[in-house]
């Protein structure tokens, strides 16, 4: 659903002349702050009953607007004197300077998006705002959350609660001071991290969310900076949650960590000594089946062991597929990124894998591969590569980096088979971990 001014902005311009002409000079004075009519959906709250409405979004996408604008709404009533439906309000930071200098005289805090008559004013004194009608706003740091026992609120904005140090204490705080009125709400507006008082607030009954990314409010942010931002983390997992407000979940015993996956992103790659591409073939085929994992990966092996490096430079699982069409979509990968074999589990296939692969590319230099053990047991090899900076990734393996991040050292956390994982291990098996193996076996000397 479009707001109204995307749909006036969208309009040809002589129906944008005759609805700025019909209105009168109150309502064109009165426009810029009817935000009902500019927002975008993700910053109106949800209607119905809850107790918590969380603005989930990217780097600039708005929350601030919609965190300033919903105080605005709880305690303005029709006219600068009527109450509202608010009468005292926390709004709750990391920091008290981050509370005043965003919240309060933020380009987008409360100060700047209300109206001349109904403006709060700043008694920094109290740290605290207060309206016309007599609605009152408080200040607080969420570094001190026993500041908030004693006072009461109808109202809350809380602001970048995923940054809060101990925040589960000072919303549990916030969450016994919030019991005046007939419906106390609050509203959270935050770019998500994947922290435990954010995943608990989130899995409250009583909390509604919207989302957003940064691009959905590309009209009010310079272009330069969505360039620079897009063309630096665009495929990152940084970016999934800073840009596109995606929470990223982090497991507990996960054998990749987000931070293991960002660390190795890279732009550029070598040329290779090696490339593979590996195969792990589904169990059954059809709409139902388990995809059958297909990544390639290639290595420079140059030297002793200790300074070889592999990079992971595509993902091209297929979902759904028959073996004859997954085959060919590994084919295709192998013609294209010129590997210089084809490597295939053949657990589920036996020589059918190779029988298949064969009638379709009859010279295609092939191995295959028996798993004899678990899929930790053949990942933890591979994971503490990543752990040495001996891996690189380039841009585009999202879901690939999503499965890792899901394998844990009891297994995998995810629906399904891990079947991105387990041809990634396949592939860095073959290229790196028995390499390494043969060149520390003791070698005969010639004499």
């Amino acid at each position: 659903m479009k707001s109204g001014a995307v749909w006036i902005a969208s309009a040809p311009a002589e129906v944008r002349a005759t609805f700025l002409s019909e209105l009168g000079t109150g309502e064109l004075l009165a426009l810029p702050f009817l935000f009902d009519f500019w927002a975008h959906d993700h910053q109106i709250a949800p209607e119905g009953q809850w107790r918590s409405w969380v603005c989930l979004g990217g780097r600039g996408a708005g929350k601030t607007r919609a965190g300033a604008e919903w105080v605005r709404s709880m305690v303005e009533g029709s006219r600068p004197l009527d109450p509202g439906r608010a009468r005292s309000v926390a709004l709750v930071a990391e920091t008290l300077e981050q509370a005043r200098e965003v919240m309060v005289f933020g380009e987008s805090g409360i100060l700047a998006v209300s109206p001349p008559d109904r403006r709060p004013d700043w008694v920094a004194s109290r740290r605290l705002l207060v309206w016309p009608n007599g609605a009152v706003a408080r200040i607080f740091s969420a570094h001190d959350p026993e500041r908030l026992r004693g006072p009461q609120f109808d109202a809350a904005w809380c602001d970048e609660y995923a940054k809060w140090p101990d925040g589960g204490r000072a919303m549990d705080n916030l969450q016994f001071a919030l019991r005046l009125g007939d419906d106390p709400r609050q509203c959270v507006t935050t770019t998500p991290q994947n922290v435990p008082h954010l995943r608990e607030l989130l899995a409250e009954k009583t909390t509604v969310t919207t989302h957003a990314p940064t691009e959905a409010n590309a009209a009010y942010l310079a272009s330069p900076f969505l360039d620079e931002v897009r063309r630096k983390y665009a495929g990152t997992r940084i970016g999934r949650q800073e840009l596109d407000g995606e929470l990223l979940t982090e497991i507990e015993g996960a054998l990749w960590t987000s931070d293991m996956l960002d660390a190795a992103r890279v732009d550029k790659t070598p040329d290779f000594d090696r490339v593979i591409v590996a195969v792990d073939p589904p169990v059954s085929e059809g709409s139902a089946a388990d995809a059958c994992g297909i990544v390639v990966a290639g290595a420079v092996t140059q030297g002793p062991p200790q300074d070889w490096r592999a990079y992971v430079l595509a993902d091209e699982t297929v979902e759904g597929a028959s073996p004859t069409e997954w085959a060919r979509a590994a084919l295709a990968a192998y013609q294209r990124f010129g590997a210089d074999r084809l490597v295939a589990e053949v657990n589920q296939g036996g020589a059918l894998v190779e029988t298949l692969m064969r009638q379709l590319d009859p010279g295609v230099p092939y191995k295959a591969v028996r798993a004899s053990r678990g899929k930790v047991a053949r990942a933890e090899p591979v994971a503490a590569l990543y752990e040495q900076a001996r891996v690189r990734h380039v841009a585009g393996l999202e879901a690939l980096e999503d499965q890792m991040a899901q394998m844990t050292r009891a297994g995998f956390d995810g629906r399904g088979s891990p079947d991105r994982v387990d041809a990634l291990v396949w592939a860095l098996t073959d290229l790196m971990i028995e390499p390494m193996a043969e060149w520390s076996q003791p070698r005969m000397r010639v004499i």
